[in-house]
């Protein structure tokens, strides 16, 4: 193994100092593209494939599933959606399982400001990140757009990681105008539908609106909710997404993120 990774290492070696400076740079970017669309490609879960991940699971009709999965669920002592696992890890030290999940995080999560704590000593990466648009909905007077925060906690033992994975509450953003009976004024007055890539805290837009739903008092822990269908996606989706996290951590801890991390270099 060795030797075979020093001989190719010659190759590239050889390869880069018969080429002119302006190939050189090309290689090396298209190389770093290449491997960054692998580790986006292998860790993140864009919505779309979310969705279909949930109805494979879970099936198509969101009320049933959300209705099934609720059997199942506890809320934890803050009326949170809390989940756990551990996942164990033998022959990893501490700070090995830190340094990858430390590589997990900065490849999964774009957003410079998602880890919220990062403390080596006591084994503790806490992260917060949004997934926008998880689930959509049109009434009659309102059009809805959910997304969540989750709160997933890292922490790191001899041989073994504790994940926990935490939602509160839906992060909605609602259009008055884009409902079924909420016809423009005039044909030049358009609705808007939601627009759910509209920055944070923009208030350009009267008729867009933020509010937070707690999970706990929505479908299907409060079976009567006028905003049922909306809450049920909501809920299949924030579980799916959990599930993917689980398993994406577990993946990375066992088989590392590019499949190359290997002690032996």
């Amino acid at each position: 193994m060795e030797k075979k990774t020093r001989k190719t290492g010659t190759k590239i070696v050889s390869l880069c100092c018969n080429t002119s400076n302006t190939w050189r740079k090309t290689l090396m970017a298209v190389v770093i593209m290449l491997m960054s669309a692998m580790s986006i490609q292998a860790q993140v879960m864009k919505v779309a494939d979310l969705e279909k991940y949930a109805k494979q699971r879970y099936g198509e009709k969101w009320l049933d599933a959300a209705m099934n999965l609720s059997s199942g669920l506890k809320l934890d002592k803050n009326e949170s959606l809390t989940y756990q696992q551990v996942i164990e890890t033998p022959g990893k030290s501490k700070q090995q399982l830190y340094v990858m999940l430390n590589y997990w995080v900065t490849a999964t999560f774009k957003d410079k400001q998602a880890i919220t704590l990062n403390d080596k000593d006591a084994g503790c990466i806490i992260v917060s990140s949004t997934i926008s648009n998880i689930a959509e909905h049109m009434g009659t007077l309102y059009k809805y757009s959910v997304s969540i925060t989750p709160v997933i906690r890292l922490d790191i033992k001899e041989g073994r990681v504790r994940v926990t994975y935490t939602v509160q509450t839906y992060d909605i953003l609602a259009d008055i105008s884009g409902g079924w009976l909420s016809l423009p004024a005039n044909e030049n007055d358009m609705r808007t539908y939601g627009d759910s890539k509209r920055k944070k805290d923009d208030k350009t837009n009267a008729n867009l609106y933020d509010e937070q739903w707690e999970i706990a008092h929505h479908y299907p822990f409060i079976e009567k909710d006028v905003k049922k269908r909306t809450c049920a996606k909501a809920l299949v989706m924030t579980h799916a997404y959990s599930n993917a996290i689980m398993d994406k951590v577990e993946e990375a801890l066992k088989n590392g993120i590019v499949g190359n991390e290997d002690e032996d270099w």
